[in-house]
């Protein structure tokens, strides 16, 4: 995902670009479509690049531990700063922080590791295939959402044996 921004470098701060996105980008396991549109800032010391993008990743159930694409949602904000002056081509120092991403010195913005990064936060933590899950069988590891295993019934905790008494007798007069 690269965009040549040695026109936007030449412009005064607060000069803009959109720039729909559509494009494979290469993600934590496996590369995927991204979707969305860049807005690119000129400010006083780079380029800001804003945007709403869209992607799908792949992921395993937490549940049922079933392999699924989850669609995912990135909100981008990142400055980027450029490695030589767009004019003399002279280098040019770079901040001193300690994360930062860069514009090549052949004024192309490279979009891909920031999506990388971003889409590796957006994955939820305990991601499931849908919301009725059902989950393995913790006797045979069956998968649930296949059908019901073979597995014969748990024996009920004596300790419940009461409460159960008293379910069952409430199912018989409803």
């Amino acid at each position: 995902m690269q965009i040549n921004v040695s026109q936007l470098l030449k412009e005064s701060t607060g000069a803009k670009r959109n720039y729909q996105v559509a494009d494979i980008v290469d993600g934590a396991d496996s590369a995927g479509m991204v979707e969305g549109e860049v807005r690119l800032l000129r400010t006083n010391r780079g380029i800001l690049a804003r945007g709403t993008l869209n992607t799908e990743v792949e992921v395993t159930c937490s549940r049922c531990l079933s392999s699924f694409r989850c669609p995912i949602a990135l909100n981008i904000e990142e400055e980027y700063f450029p490695t030589t002056d767009v004019v003399s081509g002279a280098p040019l120092s770079l901040p001193e922080e300690p994360s930062y991403f860069t514009i090549d010195e052949h004024h192309v913005l490279d979009l891909s590791e920031a999506i990388r990064q971003y889409a590796l936060l957006a994955i939820p933590m305990k991601p499931l295939c849908r919301e009725d899950c059902a989950g393995l069988c913790s006797h045979c590891g069956h998968n649930l959402n296949l059908g019901s295993c073979h597995c014969p019934s748990q024996a009920t905790d004596p300790r419940w044996f009461k409460l159960t008494k008293l379910v069952n007798e409430r199912k018989g007069t409803e």
